[in-house]
């Protein structure tokens, strides 16, 4: 740990039974759900559970999926950097959820099919879904090393846990019980997971309001630091966390994880019918809120008590992903116990995380790479799906080797997902809304939009966005009542605290003419990438012939699959029931009208037929 004369708490033996604990409660379910379908022999059982889930476990497990370590580590440490307008994802997720059940949830269920990328040969070639594929395999293998390694080096280095210890026994727990119990294992072990972060947080949060006097100290102290910034409506696309960046760029990343993800497909489409299916999303919307709220309001506790002395800039630890866990070891160091329930927590999530990642890779290898070229009985492929879960596991921890190269988390994170999943969702899209994409313009359409968001994606990387667009916000060192003997802060911190405004100039001067393109806010990744593949593949369409294609209908999206036409019907039979009654009246009305003077007496003469 990084040189100060402040002592934080190490872990205790009650910490490490808690950690543990948890463990061995994933790797007993997968055990158990090994053992009951021991009679399953079809490859189809092991990767999407029989199709006889519920909504409430599938909602659950949806939620766990992709809130990782990096939701319990990266977020509190984003709006004590950034502020917490990070909430304003709460409504790129209502979104997604509206977009996912009303546009791509009614096309795959109705298909049936295991792996996501099947559809992509169903409607455009063998191509197509070939390098669909294999982008989703390297996007899923990179994000899982990031995964698994972010939380263990956070964690080793303010608790002290081993690094290497954390990351392999994680990794083989992980494997286990993927190997062991499919898709089934992996839905219940995420319910579990996901009530071990929602405790671990609240356990931090709880003893930061008591440390803190009350809920209103740590919002006053937020508001007074500048971090409750929800009224940044500037539409400047360069800057990092905009409400434009997080609604718009957060929906496309969330719909390009939720629509078309292996991870999250394979799971909604397991549920028993499409209402449980669409009320699995929904109900997972709760688990994401929830999540996101605890997370913001974290980040908000870990303000309130270091806003006079902030443990990054004085070099107490060396990257702000390390923020929470170092939060933890100081308040609650004493408590023997509930460290060991944050550290759980955040693996927690890496487990829900990595599981699913495995559990999908197999899916996909299996039916994408493997049944078209072989003829292996159910029996057989049930055993390779097995090896498949058990080599990704292995190659998701030798990644985690990898991702030790790798810098600031939850931009890694994001990044990958905009660079690769924007494209990806652009081919869906043109598949299931546009009848005239043909193969042609589907596969220039994807190479188009790789091609322009890796450009965007690595540029980022070399020239990062100056301070004056991504606007950290000031952090404090008066406070501290202690010396510095080794500071750090130069050495780990990305943006001095007020940006010196000489070397804001040499630094804007050296940058090349492109350099604003790349300080794009990696948010829009995957916008760009989306509608780069849609404009390509949709001109290319037309100009290769697209218009004289014949689509099978059960490949589009038609407007009988969304509840809003349904709504509409029922609604427009409620009108005609109303109009018919009216007629009747008007009817009745016209035949009493011979004399003006019996009006009123004819007409309460039908009212009383109509009663009788």
């Amino acid at each position: 740990m990084s040189g100060g004369s402040v002592a934080v708490a190490s872990f205790a033996v009650a910490d490490y039974v808690v950690f543990a604990l948890m463990l061995v409660v994933s790797a007993a379910v997968g055990f158990y759900y090994a053992w009951t379908d021991r009679s399953q022999s079809s490859s189809g059982d092991f990767l999407t559970g029989g199709r006889r889930l519920t909504a409430l476990p599938v909602s659950l497990s949806l939620t766990a999926s992709f809130m990782s370590a990096i939701t319990v580590l990266s977020n509190p440490a984003e709006v004590y950097r950034y502020g917490a307008n990070i909430g304003f994802y709460a409504l790129a997720y209502a979104l997604t959820m509206l977009v996912t059940s009303e546009v791509f949830l009614p096309v795959f269920y109705k298909l049936a099919i295991t792996s996501t990328y099947e559809y992509l040969e169903l409607r455009f070639n063998r191509a197509t879904r070939l390098l669909g594929t294999l982008l989703f395999i390297v996007q899923t293998i990179l994000y899982t090393g990031i995964v698994i390694y972010a939380p263990a080096l956070a964690l080793n280095q303010v608790t002290g846990m081993d690094l290497w210890g954390a990351v392999i026994s994680t990794g083989i727990v992980c494997t286990f019980y993927c190997t062991m119990g499919g898709l089934r294992a992996v839905v219940w072990t995420d319910v579990i997971q996901l009530g071990v972060m929602l405790a671990g947080f609240l356990v931090v949060i709880i003893r930061s309001v008591v440390v803190q006097g009350g809920v209103l100290n740590i919002i006053s102290d937020s508001h007074q630091g500048g971090r409750l910034n929800f009224l940044d409506f500037d539409p400047n696309p360069l800057r990092r966390n905009t409400f434009w960046t997080l609604s718009i760029g957060g929906t496309f990343i969330w719909i390009s994880v939720y629509g078309i993800n292996q991870a999250q497909v394979q799971r909604y489409i397991s549920c028993k019918s499409v209402t449980h299916a669409r009320l699995s999303l929904y109900m997972n919307l709760l688990g994401l809120w929830s999540v996101l709220l605890s997370s913001v309001f974290a980040g908000m506790c870990l303000y309130s008590v270091y806003k006079r002395c902030d443990p990054w800039t004085t070099g107490l630890i060396s990257a702000p992903d390390q923020l929470m866990p170092y939060l933890v070891m100081d308040i609650l160091g004493d408590y023997p116990g509930l460290p060991g329930l944050f550290v759980a927590a955040a693996y927690s999530g890496s487990l829900s995380t990595v599981s699913s990642s495995i559990n999908a890779l197999a899916a996909v290898t299996i039916e994408d790479l493997i049944k078209p070229h072989t003829n292996l009985s159910e029996k057989q492929l049930s055993w390779l799906s097995k090896g498949m879960s058990l080599l990704f596991g292995v190659l998701c921890i030798g990644m985690a080797g990898i991702a030790s190269l790798m810098g600031g988390i939850l931009q890694a994170t994001i990044s990958i997902f905009g660079v690769i999943g924007g494209p990806l969702l652009g081919l869906f899209t043109l598949g299931i809304l546009c009848p005239f994409a043909n193969s042609k313009g589907a596969l220039s359409g994807l190479l188009a939009g790789l091609t322009i968001s890796l450009w965007v994606g690595i540029g980022a990387q070399i020239y990062p966005p100056p301070a004056e667009m991504s606007r950290p916000l000031p952090l404090n060192t008066e406070g501290c009542n202690f010396t510095v003997t080794n500071n750090h802060s130069l050495a780990f911190s990305p943006f001095p605290e007020q940006p010196n405004v000489t070397t804001t100039l040499i630094h804007t001067s050296d940058r090349p003419a492109m350099a604003d393109w790349y300080s794009l806010s990696y948010l829009y990744f995957s916008p760009v990438g989306t509608m780069t593949a849609i404009f390509v593949g949709l001109i290319v369409s037309i100009l290769t012939g697209g218009c004289k294609l014949r689509v099978e209908p059960k490949l589009m999206l038609l407007k009988e699959d969304t509840t809003f036409y349904h709504l509409m019907k029922r609604f427009e039979g409620g009108v005609k029931k109303r109009s018919g009654k009216l007629k009747l009246k008007n009817q009745e009305k016209k035949s009493g009208n011979a004399n003006p003077a019996f009006i009123d007496f004819e007409l309460d003469l039908t009212k009383i037929s109509s009663r009788e």
